[in-house]
């Protein structure tokens, strides 16, 4: 009995002193355990911060496309103008844009370095004659070239003869150059005047629902004077842009002029001394 007693009680020592090894090797880890939760949590946490402001961005995102970009914004208001005068003002800014285009690459194509050819016109009558010189502006583009051939064509009767041919001919040239020009001008004109008569004849339309109703109610004439205003806007709209057009178109109708002017002087005076 004694034997087994000490036996007991050493089996109880050695579980005591194995639970009690036990308990202190598992508590780090325990510990360990509990930290790596407790900063899965705040992993977690730190993750849901962004989720909840995805709704904030995805609104955001989903507000961007509501925002309309100039051009959609400029449809929209010429829907709302109607087709009636909205249609007939399109068709000025079409045509005057048309018009300005053609004159614009046409007066380009007429410009030409007079004082290049003026030279060439002078060493070919030095050198090969009339004959030459009249080739030489037959081969070259622009109004000045067709002046220069007119007046050589004219030598043979004498300067005088040259010079009226010249005057005249630069007179057609002139022409040629303001073809088409006056219809822009007339555009720059029309398209306000019927913006302003649509936005008199929505105003009339607008008293006339209030006489109709009755009663004087905001909302049942702000929508007919808002399109009235719209026909105004857009056909200020196109006059601006078709005056720019005009503007340049008649700057370099003068600036070609004075060229020809120029070049005309200086093919008399070469006459003159060829004569000498």
């Amino acid at each position: 009995m004694r034997k087994l007693f000490f036996a007991l009680i050493l089996v109880g020592m050695l579980m005591f002193q194995t639970l009690s090894y036990a308990t202190t090797f598992l508590n780090p880890t325990i510990q360990e355990t509990e930290q790596q939760e407790e900063a899965v949590e705040e992993e977690a946490m730190v993750e849901e911060a962004p989720v909840m402001e995805e709704p904030e961005v995805v609104e955001e995102e989903a507000a961007a496309p509501e925002e309309a970009s100039f051009t959609q914004e400029l449809k929209k208001r010429f829907i709302e103008g109607g087709p009636g005068f909205m249609g007939i003002v399109l068709i000025c800014l079409i045509l005057g844009l048309a018009i300005a285009i053609e004159r614009i690459i046409y007066l380009n194509l007429a410009s030409t370095n007079s004082q290049k050819l003026t030279a060439g016109v002078e060493e070919a009558l030095s050198s090969g004659g009339v004959e030459a010189a009249k080739e030489l502006c037959r081969n070259t583009k622009g109004p000045v070239a067709s002046i220069f051939y007119q007046g050589l064509d004219r030598v043979s009767e004498g300067v005088d003869s040259a010079e009226k041919a010249v005057v005249a001919y630069g007179g057609v040239q002139m022409g040629q150059l303001e073809k088409n020009v006056s219809w822009i001008s007339l555009f720059i004109a029309l398209a306000p005047m019927l913006g302003f008569m649509g936005t008199v004849i929505g105003m009339i339309q607008a008293f006339d629902k209030i006489e109709a109703a009755g009663d004087m109610q905001p909302s049942l004439v702000a929508g007919g004077i808002k399109v009235a205003l719209l026909t105004t806007v857009f056909g200020l709209i196109v006059a601006i842009i078709l005056q720019v057009f005009y503007n340049y178109i008649i700057a370099k109708i003068d600036s070609i002029v004075n060229d020809m002017e120029d070049a005309s002087i200086n093919l008399i005076d070469i006459l003159v001394a060829q004569k000498k």
